[in-house]
């Protein structure tokens, strides 16, 4: 079970996954007891007020947090058992992260931020920089490749950090409300992008949102509440 060499495999398999944080002497449950099982290649949206669980799911499936009890398997890997430099590489190389905030570096330039997690992993130089440069361009952002963050809009920088998770060619993509900052004209872009990836490649891609933007692309709709997950039927 622990190899997803079979197509058929989950990409994503969870077993009573349980996440509690101690907070000023008393236990709150992040996620509780959740079961999920995600293929590849689905484009799945996980709903839930602020407080419910998303993030916290997110940061378990990134191999950012480990649970507190349960099963979790992404991609063949039991995260629940790795030791911190392993799930650094898993990080690097399994899953890319498109975060709310971009979490781009200031002071490197758009072609540059995108490159950092392919030498982070010790990608060869000259490939990774002709992907970064055709990545850029499927994003419409070959004018912007030496311009520096604070040169870009909100909608460019989101492209930005989207060229930057693919740059590995991760098995899966996490975003975490990757529209918040974004006003609905490029919130809708960058759905729209997120979906055609997913057609595309056969990247798995989860999101975390309260946008109703890509209810539509979605093969599934998850829904989190106070750590207690539930599936509605998806008419996409």
């Amino acid at each position: 079970m622990m190899e997803t060499g079979a197509r058929r495999d989950p990409l994503i398999l969870t077993r009573n996954l349980t996440r509690i944080y101690t907070v000023g002497g008393s236990s709150v449950a992040g996620i509780n007891a959740v079961d999920l099982v995600i293929a590849p290649a689905e484009l799945v949206v996980l709903k839930g007020n602020s407080g419910s669980g998303k993030s916290t799911l997110l940061s378990l499936l990134a191999g950012l947090d480990r649970p507190t009890s349960g099963d979790l398997l992404v991609a063949g890997h039991d995260l629940g058992n790795r030791r911190a430099t392993d799930l650094t590489d898993f990080r690097r190389n399994v899953v890319g992260m498109v975060f709310q905030s971009f979490n781009l570096l200031p002071t490197l330039t758009v072609l540059e931020n995108v490159l950092l997690p392919a030498l982070l992993a010790a990608r060869p130089a000259e490939p990774a920089r002709r992907k970064a440069e055709e990545l850029l361009d499927w994003l419409g952002l070959k004018s912007r490749r030496e311009h520096f963050p604070a040169q870009l809009s909100g909608g460019e920088m989101q492209r930005t950090a989207i060229a930057r998770a693919l740059i590995n060619d991760p098995a899966l993509i996490l975003a975490d409300e990757p529209t918040g900052n974004l006003d609905s004209r490029n919130g809708r872009l960058v759905m729209d992008l997120l979906a055609e990836l997913n057609r595309r490649s056969g990247c798995t891609v989860l999101i975390a949102t309260h946008s109703d933007l890509a209810d539509a692309l979605a093969t599934r709709r998850l829904f989190l509440s106070d750590g207690a997950l539930r599936e509605d039927a998806c008419d996409a």
